[in-house]
């Protein structure tokens, strides 16, 4: 049986949202963390996860249409935190190289202005701003075991009804996940396996998600059953 290490990380329109849904992510997105990785990272799991990213990378660029852009945006920066997390488990399988057209073409560079423009200099605030603290997270019904801790969450792109997928827990497990920047949560079971701690279908999604968002970066997982 694997082991699989906790992570830890620091922490648009209605359309966009439509249109990131209804095309087929197949498990391509990925619940990212961004601290350090266990060394026992399944590579398999991470190449899979970037293979597929950079495949529906390249097909927004074969077919681009007006929101193709931000959709591109969205899961480059899935791309870049998998990157990371290969980098430290030790992965070496050139994925990026399998999927033809994934690369971003080449921008010409900018011509040199014959004299640069003067700006003024910014003179910065008397006083810094005052952040309220952050209110600490709040386990769903009070008999949860907080789980994944400083995880984000992503939609793995199965249809049907809410339900998640998990490298972590077995199938069968009921996870609460609850989103700290609207205070939305869901509880549903594990029925798929995947490489990350949990990944929502698109219903259990939509559910918690902020508008034009396909990742929740401040997350609470709960295991309650």
């Amino acid at each position: 049986m694997k082991r699989y290490r906790r992570s830890r990380v620091n922490g648009g329109n209605r359309k966009l949202l439509i249109g990131g849904v209804a095309l087929a992510i197949a498990g391509g997105a990925f619940a990212i963390s961004t601290g350090v990785s266990s060394a026992g990272e399944n590579c398999v799991g991470l190449d899979q996860a970037l293979r597929q990213n950079l495949q529906f990378i390249a097909a927004q660029r074969a077919t681009p249409d007006a929101l193709s852009a931000a959709r591109i945006d969205n899961r480059q920066a899935v791309v870049d935190l998998i990157n990371q997390r290969r980098q430290v488990a030790g992965c070496d399988a050139d994925v990026a190289g399998e999927v033809a057209g994934a690369a971003a073409p080449a921008k010409p560079a900018p011509a040199t202005p014959a004299k640069p423009p003067t700006k003024a200099p910014v003179k910065p605030p008397a006083k810094p701003p005052t952040k309220a603290p952050a209110k600490p997270p709040v386990a769903g019904n009070g008999s949860g075991e907080v789980v994944c801790k400083g995880s984000t969450v992503t939609l793995s792109g199965e249809a049907g009804g809410p339900f998640a997928s998990s490298g972590t827990f077995p199938i069968g497990t009921t996870l609460k996940v609850t989103n700290l920047d609207n205070n939305k949560s869901i509880t549903v079971r594990v029925q798929t396996t995947s490489g990350s701690c949990v990944l929502l279908n698109n219903a259990a999604f939509e559910q918690v998600r902020e508008p034009g968002k396909f990742l929740i970066r401040r997350a609470v997982i709960e295991r309650v059953g």
